[in-house]
């Protein structure tokens, strides 16, 4: 069965996300600048990377690896094609998240923004355990009206996704990760213009 990602063009989720009424990317970037700059580390793991938003703030002079995992081959062939200069330093995967038999590499920090609810706690559990990260910063959208996806022109390009989406709760995601041997390091929220609210949490190993 496919996911449904596979189905989403890259154009209708970019312009949906920089909506002045929507922000999103634009927050994120934000947001992806300061996960980067948190820790001493090597290599970097993003998960669900779709166009690369905030792949600019990557340091190459500490960084050594990052490696953008989606499951849309088109979304990692514009992410190589916007951040050439990253070169080498820059890996893409294209792996469905879902597959049971998922291979991953190892890495020192992975980085899932919007990604846990689309695939829910027990899957992320399981890519953590594969990863074997010493911090994970994880960024999940709270929501206060009836729909995930806010309104725009754009919003019926996101119809199929209803299927796989799970409402994210910031303790369920602690005790989540709580349960693999990862305590919450920070928390921190950024407000949207639509009510809806970022929260990044941090965890260590």
């Amino acid at each position: 069965m496919s996911n449904p990602w596979e189905k989403i063009e890259l154009s209708d989720y970019e312009n949906h996300m920089s909506l002045e009424n929507v922000y999103q990317l634009q927050i994120l970037n934000k947001m992806m600048q300061e996960q980067f700059e948190t820790y001493d580390i090597n290599t970097i793991m993003i998960l669900g990377i779709a166009g690369g938003n905030g792949l600019e703030h990557i340091d190459k002079s500490k960084i050594k690896k990052v490696y953008g995992i989606d499951v849309n081959q088109e979304f990692l062939i514009e992410c190589e094609k916007r951040y050439k200069e990253l070169g080498d330093v820059f890996e893409t995967i294209c792996t469905d998240l879902l597959d049971d038999n998922l291979q991953l590499p190892c890495s020192d920090f992975l980085v899932a923004d919007l990604l846990v609810e689309y695939i829910g706690y027990e899957c992320f559990q399981k890519i953590v355990r594969l990863v074997k990260p010493l911090y994970i910063s994880c960024i999940i959208q709270i929501n206060t009206g009836d729909s995930f996806v806010s309104d725009s022109p754009y919003i019926h390009a996101f119809d199929c996704l209803e299927e796989v989406h799970h409402q994210m709760e910031e303790k369920n995601l602690i005790d989540c990760m709580a349960k693999i041997g990862y305590q919450i390091k920070q928390t921190m929220d950024e407000e949207l213009p639509n009510g809806k609210k970022f929260i990044r949490l941090d965890f260590i190993r």
